[in-house]
């Protein structure tokens, strides 16, 4: 088998990066995937002419195994590109001020996470904020001479306790909820700058938008940062002057999210939930308030029903929000007086991390097709086109990448489905090929024409250049479709969404493409209950990978971060729908798994528990059933190690290969 970490073993440092760059394998391999640069937080100057973004690299030293992000700026007509920040420590959220000359942006080089600034003339950084925690989020006022910033401040005598182990902790008691501060952007004359908190710390704060006159912040609150509390959020405003806090709507009915304020101060938009109370499909709808009157209003239906508010237009007529349809992300346009109508849609690929400049005239984003890696984008709102203003990736090797294209089948009840086909390197027509049936997370997720090179959980482009035809759809449940869609598959998981996913298997076996006699299923968190649920129905698959996948819905739900997940989808908690939860848990059916399964499980994994994992992996051993259950230290719900990532990509290779080719 070749060797995993070949590139961090044989060099190290940037001449080495810049070699492996530069040289590139003959075909596309994990490593190869690894090599490629993030692209994130494009944030376009106040007058439009430049951008700053991060850029993010995967350090695979022999002691190290981390994602290191900068900053980098650029013009849009590309006359100057350099990069702000360097160093071991990592560097994000850019932020202009407003007359355009330093950034802002978050760094722990400090030892914790700070908020600081540099002149983008050069020079070096100047620390803003001292803060006793780590800085979450930071936001400047409009004026630029305030910042607000989000964080959870520890008790003073919370590390003496950790140091005398004695830090034990009583569940569901003081939660570590983050507080609304602000702090002056310039220090005083003795070089100070006093620090403010504005919220109480009895809630957890999510997010928050200044006013325009910088005398309000609106922010988003909940009970705790768990994440079974978002049901439960609510909207708020305080007044930086009094401190005084008022509830925006009736208080903890409904899930406020996104505040907006316009540039003349009138309405405070938001995205409020149409649901009492919100389900995890959730749906919302934009609402205006008239912060003169107090009254709001509900602005027209969206297609999705899931807007994700991203500014206003310079005269307050309009506002920004952006929203998948399909396998695309579309920037829209939504009228004060309605209805919305779409501002840009990108003819092939998706749009990442959306952001509006200080002055409306001008969007950030992130872009990537699946044959073109990531790059930052600025498009003027007065322009038809976007300008990539980044080189991230512009210079690595051309290696050939399988052909990706929208597919569209019928599902057995007759219900339109799409998904995505990628087919092998060199494809033939006519040629049959082994098939990966991959399904995404959620279940209200969608698999959208993201970049397939990129490193990631499932190596696309490297199954695709070992000749694997890969269809990854999109069944009912999965967002970008609608609202009904979305919720297709309440109380019904592993019922039609299977029938939608076999469905489009099938039809690649009717074209030709697809061998029924090779065939594997993967997925991860939901795709990898559905790919659980799937080697139980049928034995078609000669492999199957299963990542952070729910096996049992009863231990789950007493085990998980989110207890109100399943109840929510199937009725009522496992001991009022006890049989529903039974029939629709794999584990209940492992006696008919007959396929080799791989688990991919992380130690640290509180939203899928590895339980989980564990429960089906002796279930199948016990059996005789072919199986391997592989953990990694420290790790959450995704992987974030570089040589984690590099590890699971190459073992969906190994495995497939091993029982499919």
């Amino acid at each position: 088998m070749k060797p995993r970490f070949l590139p961090a073993l044989l060099c190290s440092g940037l001449l080495c990066s810049l070699a492996l760059r530069a040289q590139g394998p003959a075909a596309w391999t994990p490593e190869f995937a690894m090599q490629f640069r993030g692209v994130s937080a494009v944030a376009p100057s106040p007058d439009g002419k430049m951008a700053v973004w991060v850029e993010t690299r995967q350090v695979m030293d022999t002691e190290r195994s981390e994602t290191e992000s900068q900053i980098f700026a650029g013009s849009v007509d590309g006359s100057r590109r350099v990069q702000l920040t360097r160093g071991e420590k990592s560097s994000n959220a850019p932020a202009w001020s407003p007359d355009g000359k330093t950034i802002y942006f978050a760094s722990a080089r400090s030892g914790k996470r700070q908020v600081y600034r540099i002149r983008l003339a050069g020079g070096e950084a100047e620390q803003v904020t001292e803060f006793k925690g780590d800085v979450s989020d930071f936001l400047l006022s409009r004026d630029g001479t305030q910042l607000a910033f989000t964080g959870y401040e520890p008790a003073a005598d919370e590390e003496k306790a950790r140091k005398e182990k004695r830090d034990w902790e009583v569940l569901d008691t003081n939660p570590k909820n983050e507080a609304v501060y602000v702090v002056p952007a310039d220090p005083d004359p003795e070089g100070k700058r006093s620090q403010r908190r504005l919220t109480d710390g009895q809630q957890h704060v999510t997010e928050f938008n200044w006013s325009p006159d910088g005398k309000n912040i609106a922010f988003v609150r909940q009970a705790s940062p768990k994440a079974d509390d978002w049901i439960k959020s609510e909207l708020a405003e305080v007044d930086l002057g009094s401190g005084a806090v008022k509830i925006i709507g009736p208080a903890r009915t409904f899930r406020g999210s996104n505040p907006s304020f316009s540039p003349d101060g009138r309405w405070l938009a938001y995205a409020k939930s149409t649901q009492d109370p919100p389900k995890w499909a959730f749906e919302s709808e934009i609402t205006l308030l008239n912060r003169q009157s107090g009254q709001s209003r509900v602005l027209p239906a969206t297609f999705d029903e899931q807007p994700r508010i991203i500014g206003w237009s310079p005269d307050s007529s309009r506002i920004l929000f952006s929203e998948a349809r399909g396998t695309r992300t579309v920037i829209y346009e939504m009228p004060v007086d309605g209805p919305p109508r779409a501002r840009f849609e990108p003819k092939r690929g998706v749009l990442n991390g959306i952001t509006l400049n200080t002055t409306g005239s001008a969007l950030g984003f992130e872009q990537e097709t699946p044959e073109e890696a990531a790059e930052a984008y600025v498009l003027a709102l007065d322009a038809a086109a976007p300008v990539r203003v980044s080189s991230a990736n512009v210079n690595m090797p051309k290696l050939p990448l399988g052909r990706t294209e929208v597919m569209r089948w019928k599902s057995k009840d007759g219900r339109d489905v799409e998904g995505l086909v990628t087919y092998p390197v060199g494809f033939e027509k006519g040629r049959k090929y082994p098939l990966i049936l991959n399904i995404h997370g959620g279940p209200t997720g969608v698999f959208n024409e993201g970049f397939i090179g990129k490193s990631g959980i499932y190596p696309l482009a490297s199954l695709a250049a070992r000749g694997y035809v890969i269809l990854r759809p999109n069944p009912r449940g999965s967002s970008g479709y609608g609202r009904e869609f979305r919720f297709a598959n309440y109380n019904d998981w592993g019922g039609m969404d299977y029938e939608d996913d076999m469905a489009g298997v099938d039809a690649l076996i009717a074209q030709g493409v697809a061998d029924p006699d090779r065939m594997a299923v993967m997925g991860w968190s939901y795709g990898g209950f559905m790919t659980n649920w799937i080697i139980t129905r049928t034995q078609r698959f000669k492999a199957a990978v299963s990542g952070a996948g729910l096996s049992n819905l009863w231990s789950f739900t007493g085990t998980a971060d989110v207890p109100g997940f399943i109840p929510d989808y199937f009725g009522g908690e496992p001991h009022k729908a006890f049989e529903n939860y039974q029939k629709h848990s794999p584990l209940t059916f492992a006696n008919q798994v007959t396929t080799p399964v791989l688990f991919l499980h992380g130690e640290k994994d509180d939203r899928v528990p590895p339980s989980q994992a564990v429960e089906y992996y002796n279930a199948l051993k016990r059996r005789g059933v072919i199986t391997r259950l592989v953990t990694y230290p420290r790790t959450p719900h995704g992987p974030r190690e570089p040589k984690f990532v590099l590890d699971i990509m190459q073992r969906h290779l190994d495995w497939v290969d091993k029982y499919v080719r």
